[in-house]
């Protein structure tokens, strides 16, 4: 079969190795094992499509996930959370990136400066929305055309509903011709922003914010370290809830985090709880918006009882307060 044994072998094994990690860790992969799973009925592994692409140093695709730069006044609406995922993403593209919403917004006398400003890019940005909704109802085949142009997202949203499939990102990005990679991730981007926006928070309001996200000096080690999450200062035995619906992707302890819950909300978000006494779901089980999940505690690298919440999108951790009205940070206490 080969004209050098050891030669032959070393090739085959190396095509292997090409194959296993183009299956496993590239968007093509990963959609060949969505479209293997939902053929056979089975649980797909592939991670949500914008993870592939956001957060690959040196070649992203497009600028990292930007957090909102004014504070919200109340809780945003489904519609309204949508509105400010879309103007974040945007302001993320580069110039030529945003030429459709440029097509777009002229037609209906938006500057474009005000669809990029930090108070009024999220009204205008609704606007585009609602621009859009009679042509496109469901809210991903709308980021679609937002961000690759009404054209061709009709185009590809024709082709998968004659499929007979649910026109999502990943189904109308199968059919979008090739050329529109960053558009669609910025797509993918604006839904993971908005999803964060909705999420609600996992122990009561009035929790005191003890340590917030950001660079700090850590309490135990004695350096400046980032710190990843926020810490809520609350007893041991305090209930915990998810704060999306979502599955359950890692519950185990170990000694940083101690007993941990990783939860995973679908367009690439997902949240963690730290520190817990006990936890009350297991790996795989999925779980409802509200509902609990885990008790607070005091395990793992702790200097007292608190909980660890931490959110990430497409694997970037993110300050989970930029996207809530009404919670504030305040000195004391706590974390690890």
């Amino acid at each position: 079969m080969f004209p050098s044994r050891a030669r032959g072998l070393l090739d085959f094994c190396m095509a292997v190795l090409c194959v296993w990690t183009a299956y496993h860790h590239t968007p093509a992969g990963a959609l060949v094992r969505k479209a293997s799973a939902w053929a056979f009925s089975s649980k797909s592994t592939a991670r949500p499509l914008l993870a592939y692409y956001d957060g690959m140093t040196g070649t992203s695709l497009v600028a990292p996930m930007l957090a909102p730069e004014v504070s919200l006044v109340r809780p945003l609406t489904d519609a309204e959370s949508l509105a400010w995922g879309t103007h974040l993403a945007l302001k993320g593209l580069d110039a030529r990136a945003r030429e459709p919403f440029a097509v777009l917004a002229q037609e209906l006398g938006i500057p474009m400066d005000r669809l990029l400003d930090p108070v009024e890019g999220p009204v205008a940005a609704r606007r585009l929305h609602a621009a859009l909704e009679a042509d496109f109802p469901r809210e991903e085949a709308r980021l679609t055309a937002l961000f690759v142009g009404r054209i061709p997202a009709r185009y590809a949203q024709e082709r998968v509903v004659a499929e007979g499939g649910a026109p999502t990102l990943e189904s109308l990005n199968r059919q979008l011709p090739p050329g529109f990679e960053t558009a669609s991730v910025g797509a993918a981007q604006a839904l993971a922003l908005s999803t964060a926006f909705g999420l609600a928070w996992p122990v009561s309001e009035s929790a005191r914010v003890t340590s917030p996200f950001g660079e700090r000096h850590h309490p135990v080690l004695g350096m400046r370290r980032m710190h990843t999450g926020v810490d809520l200062s609350v007893p041991t035995g305090t209930a915990v809830s998810a704060v999306a619906e979502g599955v359950v992707r890692r519950a185990s302890e170990d000694a940083v985090n101690g007993r941990v819950l990783v939860l995973d909300h679908g367009r690439g978000v997902t949240t963690a709880y730290c520190h817990n006494s006990e936890l009350l779901v297991r790996v795989g089980e999925r779980v409802e918006r509200g509902q609990l999940i885990a008790r607070s505690g005091n395990t793992g690298r702790s200097t007292g009882p608190h909980l660890h919440y931490q959110l990430e999108l497409a694997s970037r951790p993110m300050d989970p307060l930029k996207f809530r009205a009404s919670v504030r940070a305040v000195s004391g206490d706590s974390s690890r």
